[in-house]
């Protein structure tokens, strides 16, 4: 059976690199300090459509993301890895957009797109660390969700069997589609770049990107509709204004910083039991821990 399958994916700042312009007066991060990644998880999840497209053919996977006009690169990282194509949400009135806006505006643009069996997403990004935007886009579209993915076991049959990692091991369980999955860090790394695909859509853009381009990529991209990458504002989408953005987001940040760890001792233990007993009563009694 052949799948339509969606890709939520973000382009975040990576938070390896934390400085002292990271944040605005805002309380917005200020992802123009910050270098530009394809959150970690995204590829996960990424790679887990492209297995299910490996093993169903006519299967496409599409990427939709939220982000200003440089977010268009992870689509084209998507492309280059085996994707089909990609959506870019993009509109000053969705800038500064918490969890709750976010997802909004990300449902609205799934149901723009009307036709999907599968919604697949990083279980959270590093920039927030959060994992609500998935959970929340599958509430508002009204879909069950399977949250903390591992691998995508198997599809057949309208069901979908999926392996879960949870804290103390696994489980996998059953559910009908059309389904939102998050997936976990723990899950298959993303397959890296097909050349192949890198020459196919490395001149893929979006509108706003075609107004920059010279005349011979203009006319590449008019002759070729498979490069043009769709650009959907609020407008598009038929999103609330009110409901994006910083209008839209309950949810303020006042502070971030980025936290060094240092160590100032070590010890070494002997792999026994009794070792490591006495070493957690010690860490209870200085409460270090508990």
């Amino acid at each position: 059976m052949s799948l339509k399958i969606i890709v939520l994916a973000k382009q975040v700042p990576d938070t390896r690199n934390v400085g002292k312009d990271a944040m605005k007066a805002d309380g917005t991060v200020n992802r123009g300090a910050l270098p530009a990644i394809f959150n970690p998880e995204d590829l996960n999840a990424l790679e887990q459509a492209l297995r299910l497209k490996d093993v169903h053919p006519g299967t496409t996977v599409t990427l939709l993301t939220m982000g200003p006009g440089r977010a268009a690169e992870i689509i084209r990282e998507g492309l280059y890895r085996g994707a089909d194509g990609g959506y870019l949400l993009t509109d000053r009135a969705f800038a500064g957009a918490d969890t709750l806006a976010t997802s909004y505006a990300l449902s609205m643009a799934v149901r723009k797109i009307k036709d999907y069996d599968l919604i697949i997403c990083g279980r959270q990004a590093i920039d927030g660390d959060t994992a609500q935007v998935g959970p929340q886009v599958a509430e508002k579209l009204g879909l069950s969700q399977v949250t903390y993915a591992e691998a995508i076991e198997n599809i057949e049959g309208g069901k979908i069997r999926i392996k879960r990692r949870l804290e103390r091991g696994t489980e996998t369980v059953e559910s009908g589609l059309p389904v939102v999955v998050t997936v976990n860090g723990s899950a298959p790394d993303c397959r890296p770049r097909n050349a192949k695909y890198v020459q196919k859509y490395k001149h893929a853009k979006t509108a706003g990107e075609k107004q920059d381009a010279d005349i011979d990529s203009t006319h590449l991209l008019d002759s070729r509709p498979y490069l043009n990458i769709k650009e959907w504002s609020a407008a598009d989408v038929k999103a609330d204004v009110a409901k994006c953005g910083l209008s839209g987001s309950p949810t303020k940040v006042k502070k971030i910083e980025n936290v060094v760890f240092l160590t100032k001792e070590s010890r070494t233990l002997e792999p026994a039991d009794d070792a490591i007993d006495g070493l957690m009563k010690e860490l209870i009694t200085n409460h270090t821990i508990g």
